[in-house]
């Protein structure tokens, strides 16, 4: 029987941001808050310590947590509401309102809008979703747009410390000031619903929680709920005093602004941890349930990239305290289980409570795809050079997602481009024109056989990148411009620094640093092709520039020689001098091109990014035949890693080669290692001195898996009995034999060492 879906909020969303449309920005959102929650928030489950859950509309507002592909801010899940019309799963009384709103939003949603506002310098270089939306792993292009508000950390310490009332409070003085100066006392008239909103949903959830008490037979669980019911209860009155309430305040109101992180956990919450064991309030068992609802939640409501919790570093306030939670946190780790959630990440220096580390490494040593490693000697400094901030700012950074790097409640720094830089050269070499759409799609710079030297064609790509790296520069900076003219984001605005004291909202000149960042792909390719060009074609003339494309154009059918000249030139992870230069010479081209871009727009920074997802096998597939040998659509290396299967060396190769491409002009490089599990069982001191090394030498950033290669294979034979395989897959994990079957041997094509 088909599902019958209930637009009764996506219509009363829509009515109510009709009704304010010539409002105050600040006032519509305030209203269309008001009717997306809480009737976006569903109920507290069987399992729940924690409330808040969600089930996002077809239409909606939101910074980065609408359904898959709707965009950000006001969005419209097209798809999802055109499949209801077509199956007749809409009450019937409500088929006409539902037509005349997806009209309504086709021209109305915040993604909508930038595109309607592209420049005639964006228009050819990127697509847009006009008539209908298409992912972008499905479309042969080199530059895409990605819009959303991603990276949300919030200032949890100030929220804690404030409450809702205390927030409240904090407002409602700006607004009197606002009033008394001639500011915009409209934004904080908006706050000011909008935490009302807040508070109105703790209230839903106590009811909820009395309710199912109640009507429950169980005494263990009524219990449970009765003391849920208390802590939303008094976080409408007060701050939180107790782990548990703190705890629970950071869960909603993450949930309800949107957020997919949730940042520096033991710094903000440790205190209350650590007074709350000492008073005994609470033990570390009940904490540790707290925590693995928090996990469920987290597994059960957000994305497989987003999740972040960060433990460790520098810059944490009372760090002993920090350090309690932070080993209790990766204990609450251990006992839930092996999952893909949260993206738990420690950050580490020299001279930190080695218990971290110790606790760490034994997790990831057991199987665990967590924590992520993050080396603060090396980070700290690189964010002061590439953000161009102060150390004590630096200290505050934050991986979200995928690895790209922002500042904590102070730097916003949305990833909303990609650049598939395989795709660019592909196309310098024929002048500009795709093999793959059979269309003119880059500039044109001359076929490869028009080029003298290697200098003259590297010159040419160059141009080339720079081009797209431009035009999704200035896309970024006018979506920010954009979105700052639609709505001030209200619960984010609250807890950055500096809107409340500027009077502005986040992308309106609120925020104390706004930038940006555009996540790379094809890289290694790009630079072992470019060895293989420089080498066969110009140095060594063992391939005709003709004979290199023609081969390339038939995906090496009858082109047997061709490719295994290709194969055998040097490669990147090998400690190779060639290879490595000149990796590390498009690395710098690259990231400084981008970083450049800050001068010619209004970002307060703009950075690349190298974190590949699984976007290097999807974008991959639209790629064709390339100079390293890989053939058409084959997945393309991960980030900063070699080429499945290149790094033929040995692990002291393969660390001598990642060290060198500079982390100090970028927000993000991950950095994928893969160990056997029976080399680290039977040689643990080695396995930890290997990574130690690369730490040394500089490596920056590591996710480790440990796991057989034997069991990867085992699995694609019999997934049935590896349904709990995890592995690392780029900047998130996955259950291995839930990937798509090309993820799967991109994977298992990966070195173990």
């Amino acid at each position: 029987m088909t599902k019958t879906f209930d637009f009764s909020m996506e219509l009363n969303f829509t009515d109510a941001y009709k009704r304010s449309r010539e409002m105050h920005v600040a006032l519509r959102e305030a209203a269309c808050l008001q009717a997306q929650f809480p009737a976006v928030l569903t109920p507290i489950q069987k399992s729940d310590r924690l409330a808040g859950r969600v089930e996002w509309g077809a239409v909606g507002f939101s910074p980065h947590n609408g359904p898959p592909d709707c965009g950000y801010a006001y969005f419209c899940n097209e798809p999802k509401i055109i499949d209801a019309i077509e199956n007749g799963a809409i009450p019937r009384n409500q088929r006409d309102a539902v037509m005349d709103m997806l009209h309504f939003w086709k021209t109305e949603t915040t993604q909508s809008k930038v595109e309607a506002a592209f420049t005639e310098e964006m228009i050819p270089a990127l697509p847009r979703n006009e008539l209908a939306s298409l992912p972008c792993n499905f479309k042969p292009m080199i530059a895409m747009p990605l819009y959303r508000m991603a990276g949300v950390f919030l200032d949890y310490r100030k929220l804690l410390a404030l409450g809702l009332p205390g927030l409240i409070a904090e407002v409602t003085s700006c607004r009197d000031r606002a009033l008394a100066d001639g500011g915009d006392h409209l934004l904080f008239e908006g706050m000011l619903t909008a935490l009302d909103v807040v508070v109105d949903s703790c209230r839903f959830y106590r009811d909820q929680a009395i309710t199912i008490a109640r009507e429950t037979q169980d005494d263990a669980r009524s219990a449970n709920l009765c003391a849920l019911a208390g802590v939303l209860d008094k976080l409408t009155v007060a701050s939180p005093s107790t782990f548990y309430e703190a705890l629970q305040l950071t869960w909603l109101y993450t949930l309800m602004c949107g957020s997919l992180e949730i940042g520096r956990m033991d710094s903000f919450l440790g205190d209350f941890y650590v007074r709350d064991l000492k008073n005994g309030v609470i033990s570390e068992t009940e904490a540790i349930s707290l925590l693995h609802s928090l996990w469920r939640l987290i597994n059960d409501l957000f994305r497989v990239v987003d999740g972040r919790i960060i433990i460790g570093g520098k810059g944490r306030t009372n760090e002993a305290n920090a350090d309690a939670l932070a080993l209790l946190t990766m204990e609450a780790a251990r006992t839930y289980g092996k999952s893909v959630l949260p993206q738990l990440t420690l950050r580490f220096y020299e001279g930190m409570n080695s218990l971290l580390m110790e606790k760490a490494l034994s997790l990831i040593a057991e199987g665990y795809t967590f924590p992520l490693l993050y080396n603060d000697d090396v980070l700290v400094p690189a964010v002061t050079n590439a953000h161009d901030v102060p150390e004590a700012v630096a200290e505050q950074y934050m991986p979200l997602g995928c690895g790209e790097i922002v500042l904590d409640h102070m730097g916003y720094g949305t990833p909303s481009g990609a650049l598939n830089v395989l795709k660019a050269l592909e196309v310098t070499l024929r002048n500009g024109f795709d093999p793959v759409s059979g269309k003119q799609m880059g500039l044109a710079s001359g076929s490869l056989r028009d080029f003298k030297t290697f200098d003259d064609f590297f010159t040419a790509y160059k141009k080339q990148l720079v081009y797209f790296i431009e035009v999704l520069a200035d896309q970024e900076d006018l979506e920010y411009v954009v979105t700052g003219k639609t709505a001030p984001f209200l619960y984010l605005s609250m807890l950055y620094n500096d809107c409340l004291a500027r009077g502005k909202g986040m992308f309106a000149g609120g925020v104390r640093y706004l930038g940006g960042s555009l996540e790379t792909y094809g890289n290694v390719n790009a630079a072992d092709s470019l060895t293989a060009i420089k080498l066969a074609v110009f140095e060594k003339g063992q391939i005709s520039a003709e004979k290199m494309v023609e081969a390339l154009d038939h995906n090496f059918v009858g082109y047997d020689r061709e490719r295994r000249i290709l194969l055998d030139q040097p490669k990147y992870g090998n400690d190779d001098a060639t290879a490595d230069s000149i990796m590390v010479g498009l690395h710098d081209f690259l990231c400084n091109t981008v970083r450049n871009q800050r001068n010619r727009t209004n970002l307060d920074w703009y950075l690349n990014v190298i974190i590949n997802n699984s976007q290097n096998t999807t974008l991959g597939r639209w790629v064709g035949a390339s100079a390293d040998g890989r053939k058409a659509g084959a997945a393309m290396a991960n980030a900063n890693t070699p080429s499945g299967g290149n790094d033929r060396k040995g692990i002291t190769a393969l660390i001598n080669s990642i060290v060198k491409p500079s982390p100090t002009i970028h927000a993000g490089s991950v950095q994928n290692l893969r160990f056997g599990s029976d080399f680290v069982s039977q040689d643990r001191a080695k396995f930890e001195s290997v990574l130690k090394t690369y730490f040394k030498k500089g490596g920056g950033q590591a996710m480790v898996t440990v796991i057989n290669r034997g069991d990867l294979e085992k699995a694609l034979v019999d997934p049935d009995k590896y349904k709990d395989l995890v592995v690392r897959v780029g900047g998130f994990s996955a259950r291995y034999v839930e990937l798509c079957k090309d993820v799967q041997l991109e994977i298992l094509s990966r070195t173990t060492y």
